[in-house]
């Protein structure tokens, strides 16, 4: 159904730290500057940070939140855990299971964007 998430910074250097490092426990490579904007291309879709065109400051969305899917629990672990280390802050619960249907941690980028890695199917067993 989609072909690429973009969210705004307005940092562009801050961000690519940030996101490099938070999608590299993904197995996702370095992002790609191009002029405004960085992209983290992936076969399953892409992933892109701007700064906004209209010249306006980049704001978060009230009420987003971004997904990024884990296959284990260390792996979302380490995906907060980079996050909070570059720069972002933890929110909601602390990184758990939520009803032995998803392991999810959540954090907001040092923009304020909401994200969360989710690992389908509670914790590792």
């Amino acid at each position: 159904m989609f072909s690429h998430i973009m969210i705004g910074t307005n940092d562009l250097e801050r961000a690519k730290s940030f996101y490099d490092a938070l999608l590299a426990t993904l197995d996702v490579p370095p992002g790609v500057v191009d002029r405004h904007r960085i992209f983290w291309r992936t076969e399953t879709g892409t992933f892109s940070v701007s700064q906004p065109i209209n010249g306006e400051p980049a704001t978060p969305a009230n009420g987003g939140t971004i997904g990024f899917l884990c296959k284990t629990t260390a792996q979302a672990d380490a995906w907060h855990a980079a996050g909070i280390a570059n720069g972002g802050t933890t929110c909601e619960d602390p990184p758990g299971d939520r009803d032995g249907l998803y392991y999810l941690a959540y954090l907001k980028d040092p923009d304020g964007n909401k994200l969360c890695a989710l690992k389908p199917g509670g914790p590792d067993k």
